[in-house]
């Protein structure tokens, strides 16, 4: 198996847990079960942005240079509020920290989705954003207070 499968591989096996895992947390019931399901769906919404900011850049569309900013940030506002979602659904004594990042990152997605366009995917990313943003920041306060865990 060369290198280009290798990756291949283990890419979709970490596809197959972040799909899981989303399954998983669904059903949740804890404390933070609204929370949860606000971060999976702004993770949900970041995939599609991003996709949707690739094919508006293939297609030549115009606004590129704002496309490619959303796509980066859709990016990182997915993996941050898979992160924050993990560390929430266990308990982390430490996801108040990400909480934190988690907001920054959702504001900061939300501005360029704005930037990017007034299609219904990218509203849909800015409202998203904003709710992640405002439960993060709220998290992150009451993990510093001492409020989790």
């Amino acid at each position: 198996m060369d290198r280009r499968e290798m990756l291949g591989v283990v890419g979709a096996g970490a596809a197959g847990l972040v799909a899981m895992g989303g399954t998983a947390r669904a059903d949740d019931k804890g404390p933070h079960a609204e929370h949860l399901k606000t971060l999976d769906e702004c993770a949900n919404t970041c995939g599609r942005a991003a996709h949707h900011c690739l094919e508006q850049l293939r297609k030549g569309g115009q606004n590129a240079e704002a496309h490619v900013l959303a796509h980066e940030l859709a990016m990182d506002c997915q993996a941050t509020c898979s992160l924050a979602t993990d560390l929430t659904a266990r308990g982390s004594r430490v996801a108040h920290h990400v909480h934190g990042a988690c907001a920054e990152v959702c504001a900061q997605c939300a501005k360029a989705c704005e930037q990017a366009g007034d299609d219904e995917i990218m509203k849909e990313c800015v409202r998203v954003c904003r709710e992640a943003e405002k439960i993060c920041r709220q998290m992150s306060q009451q993990g510093q207070r001492g409020g989790t865990r």
